[in-house]
């Protein structure tokens, strides 16, 4: 009897060890977000800045990581952080959109907790109010394998961060104006490569050594296409998966995307052109920076390099071919094709289907005929609360309605934890889509011409297609994703182009477990903000 409450006094006491000491570290982040003059395209601009900078300052992590971050609104108007493919496991409350979060007040501020669960790769943040990417407060998320997981290839010389995107020289509040009197926002003014303009940044290198180079699409409208002239792309990341590491002269990123790319510096000792350009725009802008050998005499001359314009099926061929890592390790030792996505049979297909009606006379965008308009009360904490009126279930259909009459709603979609269903995104219109969904990655098994049907599923590729955040949908096509509703929490499935999101062409997707267990989801945090139907009621203690 002895010897087993002996046993038992020595398991107790490790787990008590193992629960204090293997804990994953907290990182400690303080934001103040101000007003700021900027001059990304040489116009004096009122731009938004953290902790005084344009973009941003970098988030750097570990997988696992807790990430506590205090952002203080100095602004004149509320303002919300959201996390582009940080999956927030569990914590939907943390999502930050106008959906899950109320947002902080003029003068206030407001902690987020998040954890990278699980995730390595490239994402980037963003303000999800009031048209304010359109001035900034953009920045980069690196999530970096913990140091004992082997990654498929050699540590980089270096790690450069490229915030990639089109720009207005118009203020966000103009732009605003101008999207809720029904108008469509013009062409864009200019690109940007980390706020700045034409040859307004540069990348040092040595000569000999490979760099790593993170490349986000963080505009508004346009996707583009990105290069470095005398130099090939050799692609080894999409927005948290390893891939096949295939090589491009150039590559397409959509709005909201993000990838990493090997680069090494074997060319002549002199200056290169670090390129984006807009992509499928009659139109093209281009902007440049510089990659500089690092014992250069020599500035960047010459052409531009070009690249492909308003051309479909090379962007289609590239998607393609990206492809899964199957040997590669992920966040964790075992390797990342060890999940057959392809042997589980969906629950479930859910069509969406954007389209751009006029609504009482105004340009509006849709998702199945419904075109979004945000609540007084954040969805997730009506939900919480069990306020009535906020939204309703099935107040989206999931499949899009044979007329072609669209209306305003809270558009809401249930869905049950544990699912694993098909969705199809049905473009019918003549520009590129590109579709996020917060707090997941998906698998996207297929993309093609015409109207999506059941037998499409035969060209579908089910052993290594990459799992991403972020997928694009070219014009008059369909692109096929697969996903594990694994994440327990309110959603936002969204239009990655801004002036869509904002006049509707979003939704969101409730995923719910009726254990009410901390094992599904987190609870509401002590510090939780709350508004409208919601206010002056109580959390309970996270």
């Amino acid at each position: 009897m002895g010897d087993s409450k002996l046993i038992l006094c020595c398991f107790i006491a490790c787990i008590l060890f193992l629960g204090v000491n293997g804990e994953n570290p907290y990182r400690y982040i303080t934001w103040k977000v101000t007003y700021g003059d900027i001059y990304p395209l040489g116009v004096k601009q009122q731009g938004i800045l953290i902790n005084g900078q344009f973009p941003g300052p970098h988030i750097d992590a570990v997988t696992n990581d807790n990430l506590i971050i205090s952002v203080y609104n100095y602004l004149n108007e509320p303002f919300l952080i959201s996390w582009n493919g940080v999956q927030q496991r569990r914590n939907s409350w943390q999502d930050g959109v106008s959906g899950t979060n109320c947002p902080i007040r003029p003068g206030k501020n407001f902690t987020y907790v998040l954890q990278v669960k699980d995730q390595i790769g490239s994402f980037y943040y963003f303000p999800s109010l009031l048209f304010h990417k359109a001035a900034g407060g953009y920045g980069a998320i690196r999530i970096w394998s913990r140091p004992k997981i082997p990654v498929p290839f050699p540590s980089p010389a270096g790690d450069f961060t490229v915030l990639a995107g089109d720009w207005y020289k118009t203020n966000h509040y103009v732009l605003r104006r101008l999207l809720d009197s029904g108008h469509n926002l013009p062409f864009p003014d200019g690109l940007l490569i980390n706020g700045r303009g034409w040859n307004g940044y540069t990348f040092t290198v040595d000569p000999g050594r490979t760099y790593r180079f993170r490349v986000s699409n963080v505009g508004l409208t346009t996707s583009i296409n990105f290069r470095i002239q005398g130099h090939k792309l050799k692609l080894i990341e999409v927005e948290g998966s390893h891939t096949l590491q295939n090589t491009y002269t150039s590559f397409d990123i959509h709005l909201g995307q993000s990838c990493s790319f090997l680069v090494t510096a074997d060319q002549i000792p002199q200056d290169y052109y670090v390129v984006a350009s807009t992509r499928f725009t009659r139109r093209v802008l281009t902007t440049t920076a510089v990659l500089h050998y690092s014992n250069s005499k020599r500035g960047v001359s010459g052409p531009v390099p070009g690249a492909p314009t308003i051309q479909i099926a090379p962007s289609v061929m590239q998607a393609r071919s990206i492809r899964w890592n199957l040997t590669a390790s992920g966040p964790r030792p075992n390797p990342q094709g060890s999940y057959h996505y392809g042997l589980i049979t969906p629950s479930r297909t859910i069509m969406l289907s954007n389209s751009a009606p006029y609504i009482n006379g105004k340009q509006r965008y849709a998702v199945n005929g419904v075109s979004y308009v945000p609540a007084d009360t954040p969805l997730k904490i009506a939900d919480y609360f069990k306020i009535p009126g906020v939204f309703n279930l099935g107040s989206i259909p999931t499949w899009p309605p044979s007329g072609n009459n669209a209306y305003f709603q809270t558009s809401v979609m249930a869905a049950n934890f544990r699912e694993y269903v098909e969705i199809v995104f049905q473009n019918w219109e003549d520009t590129v889509q590109s579709w996020h969904i917060d707090g997941y990655s998906f698998f996207v098994v297929g993309m093609n011409g015409g109207q999506w049907t059941p037998a499409s599923r035969s060209s579908y590729n089910l052993r290594d297609t990459v799992a991403r955040c972020t997928t694009q949908v070219y014009p008059r096509s369909w692109t096929a994703i697969y996903m594990a509703l694994d994440n327990v929490g309110m959603w936002n499935i969204r239009s990655e182009n801004w002036a869509r999101q904002y006049l509707g062409q979003q939704f969101y997707l409730r995923v719910y477990s009726p254990a009410n267990s901390w094992r599904d989801e987190l609870p509401i945090p002590k510090n939780a903000l709350l508004c409208g139907r919601a206010r002056g009621r109580h959390t309970r203690p996270f």
